[in-house]
């Protein structure tokens, strides 16, 4: 049996799913839809959360942080990662960092579900409000890096620019505040002209 990586649909999954495509590697895609009880996610992540990869050996890795530089490696030389020990790696797995604990954990998260963070309903927008802000300023600190430039490192899409593009379509139907980012508009330009994306977000549905 291959790999199986689990992703759902419009979850933070397409970034792994799109390494996969992107390096044509030998892992079945498995829709799992994760806030339906019968998905078989929850026999393999005891989170109930996508991305997770089971390996041939039974093996579960679970958080993109781990999955995508996995991937990545089965690709020995992949122009999408960068050799053990280099600055090039450290600065990829970096913005990986970045991205899931500033703009996932630390933005999103809190935006799309404040009664984790404040048990009553009444505070709920006040905390979407704040999370905004802090996502804003998460945010431009990403687009005030890509100015000149590309991608996130090395002028090449890495791992960490397929990690980005999730969370750059999510950033679009925030409102208005978040349209005049002027680079990361032409990101997700770039990002969705890609054929792995494309093939991904066909795949999702």
């Amino acid at each position: 049996m291959p790999h199986q990586l689990f992703v759902s649909p419009g979850a933070c999954s397409l970034g792994a799913h799109v390494v996969v495509r992107e390096l044509d590697l030998p892992v079945e895609i498995v829709l799992s839809p994760p806030r339906d009880p019968a998905s078989r996610i929850h026999s393999v992540n005891p989170l109930g959360r996508v991305p997770a990869l089971l390996l041939d050996d039974g093996t579960v890795i679970t958080e993109n942080s781990a999955i995508l530089p996995f991937l990545a490696d089965l690709a020995p030389g992949t122009p999408l990662f960068a050799p053990a020990g280099s600055a090039e790696r450290g600065l990829i797995q970096s913005w990986i960092g970045y991205l899931s604990a500033e703009i996932h954990a630390g933005g999103f998260r809190q935006v799309n579900r404040p009664e984790r963070y404040a048990e009553d309903p009444a505070s709920h927008d006040g905390v979407r409000a704040q999370s905004k802000r802090t996502l804003h300023a998460a945010v431009a600190h990403i687009d005030r890096h890509l100015a000149g430039r590309q991608w996130l490192v090395g002028e090449r899409f890495t791992i960490a620019d397929a990690y980005l593009g999730v969370f750059v379509r999510w950033i679009a139907r925030l409102g208005p505040e978040f349209a005049a980012f002027e680079q990361l508009n032409r990101f997700r330009e770039a990002y969705l002209a890609r054929p792995a994306v494309q093939a991904a977000l066909a795949a999702e549905g």
